[in-house]
């Protein structure tokens, strides 16, 4: 039996740029891409904070250091500049796969610079 299973997560970043008249995709800061293991042309399932919207599109990559979250295309609306983005991939794994697999997990600051990087998800206070 495949699980599926939360591969890697970029923590409430940013959006810094929304273009409508774009093609399609979201451009992600590479630095972001590579912290995550995400790959460019990958598909991301894209989670906005501020308007509970949920949308899948694929990534591409932004200008290294650059802090970019650029929502392209169609999905420009649903997400603004300001609001704040919870990026994920998954993965199918196998029941044997599962005892030593951790997502990657990366948080960043409000410039979406890497304020660390997980393994484990933090459990937080109610």
């Amino acid at each position: 039996m495949l699980r599926t299973m939360l591969l890697a997560k970029l923590h409430r970043v940013t959006v810094t740029q929304s273009e409508l008249g774009y093609e399609g995709s979201c451009a992600i800061d590479e630095d972001l891409l590579d912290a995550a293991g995400i790959l460019e042309y990958q598909q991301i399932d894209i989670y906005n904070v501020n308007n509970g919207d949920r949308f899948t599109t694929y990534a591409i990559r932004g200008e290294r250091g650059s802090g970019m979250i650029s929502v392209n295309g169609a999905a420009a609306r649903k997400a603004q500049v300001g609001d704040i983005l919870i990026i994920a991939t998954y993965a199918a794994l196998d029941e044997s796969e599962l005892s030593r697999f951790e997502p990657r997990l990366v948080y960043v600051d409000s410039h979406n610079h890497i304020l660390r990087q997980g393994y484990k998800i933090p459990l937080q206070s109610v």
